[in-house]
């Protein structure tokens, strides 16, 4: 019920650039469904995921991970979601285990009729060096 029900792929560039205390990364992929169920639409969809990341020390930062995506497979008044925001985020350990934990909020300046206004999001990423 929540996936595409379609195998896609395309390509994907991305990209970062450090220089304490800021971490920037870019993401950009074009994915379009090849193969599934007939019945559900085809996947036409762009997705630009530019992150921003300022250091505060102590482990802490301050956050924002766009997720800015276009479905061209839909009327141009549902084509575009573009959130605004950020958040905070934490480096911990839990016992020996390394994680991430993050929270924060957007606002979607353009939306699809039927999206939501708002997101609030607690991240828990647990990370597993070598």
């Amino acid at each position: 019920q929540l996936g595409t029900g379609k195998w896609s792929a395309g390509p994907a560039v991305a990209g970062f650039f450090i220089r304490k205390p800021w971490v920037s990364a870019l993401q950009v992929r074009q994915i379009w469904s090849f193969a599934g169920d007939t019945d559900r639409v085809d996947v036409d969809q762009l997705v630009v995921q530019p992150t921003i990341l300022y250091g505060l020390g102590n482990n802490w930062a301050l956050v924002t991970d766009l997720v800015i995506t276009a479905n061209w497979k839909v009327d141009a008044a549902n084509r575009w979601t573009v959130p605004l925001g950020g958040g905070v985020s934490r480096f911990l350990y839990i016992g020996n285990q390394p994680m991430i934990v993050r929270l924060d909020a957007y606002y979607y300046v353009e939306k699809p009729v039927s999206a939501p206004d708002w997101s609030i999001n607690l991240l828990f990423r647990l990370l597993f060096p070598r």
